[in-house]
């Protein structure tokens, strides 16, 4: 199958599997709702052009929603009920830190504590194809940040993500 049949059942599909889709893809509700606000989508290109102004087009609290929904880089215990629909995706895009040293990892877990601590949510970065190394330097070089600055950082790496995800979402 392709893209173009990919996209065609999405679009085909029920509103209740579409919304379950959409959720695998990024745990805001208001960013789902506008997502099946745009159906059906015309081409991939539409879909991520609708699901970044949709993205961009929320509020911080909604931003911070979807956030909740992403385990911790290196998080072990990904069965709890909010990580549910997005708990295989994440396990996948963070494997880096999985082949990291047990430094690394204690380095990040404890340099992690202290963002949330900060920055009041967990620290997102697109982790696809990014060793344990990359992202504890990324984390480091956030520390530096200001909170409002940080938010849009995580929100930026949060559409990366959403993106990927997509692209999985209509390969699938």
């Amino acid at each position: 199958m392709n893209h173009g049949e990919n996209l065609d059942r999405l679009n085909r599909e029920s509103d209740r599997e579409v919304r379950q889709r959409l959720l695998t893809v990024c745990g805001s509700t208001k960013w789902v709702e506008g997502m099946m606000a745009h159906r059906p989508f015309a081409s991939v290109d539409a879909l991520c052009e609708v699901a970044d102004r949709v993205w961009f087009g929320l509020s911080k609290d909604d931003w911070l929603e979807a956030f909740s929904h992403h385990p911790r880089i290196g998080e072990r215990n990904l069965e709890q009920v909010k990580f549910a629909a997005t708990a295989a995706q994440s396990s996948k895009e963070q494997s880096g830190m999985a082949g990291a040293t047990k430094t690394v990892r204690a380095a990040f877990a404890a340099k992690n504590a202290e963002y949330e601590q900060r920055f009041g949510h967990v620290f997102l970065i697109c982790a696809t194809g990014k060793t344990g190394e990359e992202m504890l330097s990324s984390l480091g070089e956030r520390m530096r940040n200001d909170a409002a600055t940080e938010l849009q950082n995580a929100a930026n790496e949060q559409s990366k993500i959403v993106r990927i995800r997509l692209g999985k979402l209509v390969e699938a």
